[in-house]
């Protein structure tokens, strides 16, 4: 049950941190899971998937997302990279990550955000960002209040 969920949990988020050894075992798995979904036909690859991936969202994302995705790559579909030791009993981690993921939106900013933060910054902005500061910190110290004072009995 354990590798189920770890295979689900990369199909659908498309990246997971884990141990070397459990990656190691869950790549093969996903590599087959996504070949067979790309040579079958759906309603037989859909049943196949549905054998070990436990959310129905990840078979609809093998079948719609990564098919589409990995057309003309045959192997090599995840990659491992190391990011260190865990801290409680020392065990390697690494990111598992299919490739060319899409993992938190658009990477690079938009021509308009660009443009406005090469924008120079006038007297007038400067000011209103120091209003909304102090106004902003006002409320937060208003609502502070003084440690409450018990009497020791």
């Amino acid at each position: 049950m354990l590798e189920r969920n770890l295979v689900t949990s990369l199909l659908l988020y498309e990246s997971i941190r884990t141990t070397k050894k459990r990656a190691k075992v869950i790549q093969p798995t996903v590599d087959k899971l996504i070949q067979y979904a790309k040579t079958h036909p759906p309603h037989v690859a859909i049943r196949y998937v549905n054998r070990v991936v436990t959310d129905k969202n990840a078979s609809k994302k093998i079948m719609e997302v990564y098919c589409a995705r990995y057309a003309d790559r045959s192997s090599g579909l995840s990659k491992a990279v190391p990011v260190g030791a865990r801290i409680g009993d020392g065990a390697d981690l690494v990111d598992l990550t299919l490739i060319d993921a899409v993992i938190g939106g658009t990477s690079q900013p938009t021509k308009k955000k660009a443009a406005a933060k090469n924008a120079p910054v006038t007297a007038k902005e400067t000011t209103k960002k120091a209003e909304d500061k102090s106004a902003s910190a006002a409320p937060a110290a208003a609502k502070k209040k003084p440690a409450s004072t018990k009497k020791a009995s």
